[in-house]
């Protein structure tokens, strides 16, 4: 399968669509609970979808129902699921108050970081030896896996949830998304093997929650998605030329400019994924669909129906071999 499209939500399914079709191609039951997340193996081979308690491994190319394997350890909703690049290990977060690192071939837990306070997002630094969570409490935080800490706290706006981190794919830029709306910018630079966050900019980007905030894979955008029924699409450039030294305030003009919004949902706008070349973007909405965009034109070029209640999470991976 040279593009593997999938989505799922709260009818307890998962649909594996044909991308250009707009076909279901397969279907897999979830029945214990929702699902929040999902996660497409960098080569493919497996599907992680992250519900309530628990993660589930499925095999993408075999047609056996059930899953390969059940990461057990969670006692709260999991809200985030990532590969390691290479498929070794994936990290999880979770409402339970914890980050987890699981051994993907065994699914025991390796590693355990407490947040003390619900946790809405977890992704993985594309150094491999960092992972950067959010929380309800209004904190991002980079773990040091080679120090096995905590390495930075960061409160970017009072006692405002952090619903969503994404960070770019040469490891240049960390972005946050907050329930005010905003999203907050940091320039990370690896000084001695060790990561240092200097504060860019920061911009109002919806007026209602932000749900989900994603660099597209050559950087040059940032898509953000809202509770307001809309996902935007802003163009990330002179990075270079906003960066200022710690301590001093992030700078008041943006370089995100607004490209296009995305406007067609007709209630919240839970997640998106870019395609590989980063010319499209598939959207993930309460309304019950999933839409890919075509983002030079603002025009939807599929729409895929059939899930019967809201749809939360969208995976899709169409690189054309194993990064």
């Amino acid at each position: 399968m040279s593009v593997i499209l999938c989505t799922a939500g709260y009818d307890h399914t998962i649909r594996f669509w044909e991308a250009l079709s707009g076909i279901c191609s397969r279907t897999i039951q979830h029945p214990d609970s929702q699902v929040n997340r999902l996660c497409i193996s960098p080569d493919k081979r497996f599907l992680a979808a992250a519900g309530h308690h628990s993660v589930k491994l499925y095999d993408i190319k075999s047609t056996n129902p059930n899953p390969l394997l059940t990461f057990e350890g969670h006692t709260g909703n999991i809200t985030g699921v990532q590969f390691h690049c290479e498929g070794k290990w994936m990290v999880t977060s979770s409402e339970d108050g914890t980050v987890k690192i699981w051994e993907t071939r065994s699914g025991t837990v390796q590693r355990s970081y407490s947040h003390g306070t619900a946790v809405n997002d977890v992704v993985i630094h594309p150094n491999q030896g960092e992972i950067i969570s959010c929380d309800r409490s209004g904190s991002v935080r980079i773990w040091d896996l080679a120090e096995n800490a905590c390495s930075h706290q960061l409160f970017p706006e009072e006692d405002v949830s952090i619903a969503s981190v994404t960070v770019a794919s040469d490891g240049s830029t960390l972005c946050a998304g907050s329930n005010s709306g905003t999203v907050f910018v940091w320039h990370l630079v690896q000084l001695r093997e060790k990561t240092q966050l200097v504060p860019i900019t920061q911009f109002k980007a919806h007026i209602e929650n932000i749900t989900r905030v994603l660099l597209s894979p050559d950087v040059k955008h940032l898509a953000t998605c809202s509770s307001d029924h809309t996902a935007k699409i802003w163009e990330v450039k002179d990075l270079g030329k906003m960066i200022r030294e710690p301590g001093q305030p992030a700078a008041e003009v943006t370089p995100f400019k607004l490209e296009s919004t995305l406007a067609s949902h007709q209630r919240w706008v839970w997640d998106c994924a870019f395609s590989a070349d980063s010319a499209y973007l598939v959207t993930a909405c309460s309304d019950h669909y999933a839409r890919l965009w075509e983002l030079h034109s603002e025009t939807i070029i599929r729409q895929y129906n059939g899930h019967h209640r809201g749809l939360v999470c969208v995976a899709l991976n169409d690189y054309s071999e194993a990064r």
